[in-house]
């Protein structure tokens, strides 16, 4: 599949495609695109991760405890809030006591794909993580299976970890196990698909309605300006109305892959599984 090239990484790859190239070269690595060595997704999440850390400077300079300010309580309201689904919360629900440990993790992940996701919303930018390649979802379903089976080895040790694998019955283990396992490794492709494919279907499911109703306001204009500009009213309404569905289901990712580590993260050190 073409990846889409906004004018956003044309200029920076223009800036610092060179120095790429270079990079490249030290490392023997031959680059998919010469002309714009670095891809978009990387373009696109290197100003996601540029926003969160300026977002966060700002935010820390200014937290309060007697006038916390609107962007304060935004972001309170993402760690916890009344109808319990904030990082926090999530957390605690499912691993329980000492599941506030885990936030800085979960968090920087949650927020990161928040911002990914929403960034497709701007004109001029893309989301990193529904482009045309899954390569942001992957890395960010890696990190998290990562960290989750290594939260269980500190918790468990490497052999009180692997036995968790295994069941109570222990003449069931050679068969409970790879099992197991391979069901724990199948995370990866399921954080990334779940992800990547929803993103992506937002942004198509856009282009392809746009399409399809600019065609008759197009024919209509050919006709009449009068019904060309009838016609028209739908593909202007059209952006509106799938901006606010692109920024729904944006936040209902960000909340799965909110909930899903959380639920990781709680088998993973649970003493009984």
């Amino acid at each position: 599949m073409e990846e889409h090239i906004s004018q956003v990484t044309l200029w920076f790859n223009h800036l610092f495609g060179p120095l790429a190239l270079r990079l490249f070269h030290a490392v023997h690595v031959q680059p998919a695109d010469y002309e714009n060595p670095i891809p978009e997704y990387i373009v696109m999440s290197l100003i996601v991760f540029a926003l969160c850390t300026v977002l966060a400077l700002i935010l820390r300079s200014r937290l309060s405890v007697e006038r916390p300010g609107g962007m304060q309580q935004v972001a309170e309201m993402l760690l916890t809030n009344p109808l319990g689904f904030g990082i926090k919360d999530l957390l605690e629900e499912n691993v329980g006591h000492g599941g506030e440990k885990f936030i800085p993790f979960v968090g920087a992940i949650s927020v990161f794909i928040l911002f990914s996701n929403l960034l497709g919303v701007i004109p001029a930018f893309s989301s990193p993580t529904g482009g045309a390649m899954p390569i942001v979802p992957l890395g960010c379903a890696i990190l998290t299976f990562l960290y989750f089976n290594w939260q269980g080895i500190r918790h468990h040790g490497p052999v009180g970890y692997v036995k968790t694998f295994t069941g109570p019955v222990w003449w069931l283990a050679w068969l409970i196990g790879p099992v197991e396992m391979i069901s724990a490794t199948a995370r990866i492709l399921s954080l990334t698909v779940r992800l990547w494919a929803n993103i992506f279907a937002s942004d198509l499911i856009y282009v392809i309605f746009l399409g399809l109703l600019i065609a008759p306001a197009q024919w209509g204009w050919s006709k009449n300006p009068a019904l060309g500009a009838f016609l028209g009213i739908f593909p202007l309404a059209i952006p509106f109305l799938f901006v606010g569905l692109h920024i729904f289901v944006s936040i209902i990712q960000a909340y799965v892959f909110t909930v899903l580590p959380s639920i990781y993260l709680g088998q993973a050190v649970a003493e009984e599984h």
